[in-house]
């Protein structure tokens, strides 16, 4: 018996264009998005466990404080005694409220693949070489203008197995955990012109235009630094109609 075959980038993008533009106005995809094999699995199966005290979470869950997080903590190329491999480039912008308000002292984490597309975690298998300089992961606390910052490597893109010949755009995984580790949000960051966006579905998966594009961030040259690093701008808005697309949903 022949063992099924995984569907062809063409099935997948006919499946992607069916369903464009279905959801207007929403930032969230819908978590059983077909072209997204695996996304009928990340989503609960059965009802929801009503929590009868959700702030005694608290009371047990990890905690953090400003002490914890250190500058070195959000220059991802100096972790390590030698230079990552890849371009350089600063990472910045502001965390939103829905009225365009700062989030003060919000602890941002991010991690990503190196410049080769692997990440260092044990379960890539991605047969590209790892860099012994770059772990791909940082943490700072927004300032009182809801700024974050981060120095790192341009990620690249890379395979994955959601159909024949799949592969992830450049991106960036940021974390939000708000006031406490149980308001945990995450999203991700993409790189301007990259031309896999038409063919991922995790991306595409947001089929308002609008919403995707508020996924991608904005080159900016005054950021560059000359002879060292390029600059690149993202503003995360957590909730509202200009909201960012956020994992988890809501």
């Amino acid at each position: 018996m022949t063992p099924p075959q995984p569907p062809t980038q063409a099935e997948i993008s006919a499946e992607i264009a069916a369903l464009s533009g279905s959801r207007p106005g929403l930032a969230h995809p819908d978590r059983g998005y077909a072209p997204y094999r695996s996304s009928v699995l990340r989503h609960p199966g059965k009802p929801l466990v009503v929590v009868k005290d959700p702030e005694a979470v608290e009371l047990t869950g990890p905690a953090f404080g400003v002490s914890d997080v250190t500058d070195l903590d959000s220059d991802l190329t100096r972790q390590h005694t030698g230079e990552p491999q890849g371009e350089r480039m600063t990472v910045t912008g502001r965390v939103l409220d829905r009225d365009g308000r700062p989030v003060r002292g919000q602890l941002v984490e991010v991690w990503q693949a190196n410049a080769a597309g692997r990440y260092a975690h044990q379960r890539d298998d991605h047969p590209a070489p790892l860099d012994p300089h770059f772990t791909g992961a940082g943490r700072c606390l927004t300032d009182d203008e809801g700024r974050y910052a981060f120095t790192t490597i341009k990620p690249g893109p890379y395979p994955w197995r959601n159909h024949t010949n799949a592969w992830r755009p450049a991106h960036i995984h940021f974390s939000l955990f708000g006031r406490a580790f149980t308001q945990r949000l995450i999203t991700q960051m993409y790189f301007p012109g990259d031309p896999l966006f038409p063919y991922d579905p995790i991306l595409q998966s947001v089929t308002d235009e609008a919403a995707r594009n508020r996924l991608i961030a904005t080159y900016d040259h005054d950021l560059s630094v000359p002879e060292w690093s390029l600059g690149y701008r993202w503003d995360i808005v957590l909730d509202g109609p200009a909201a960012t697309w956020i994992e988890e949903g809501r």
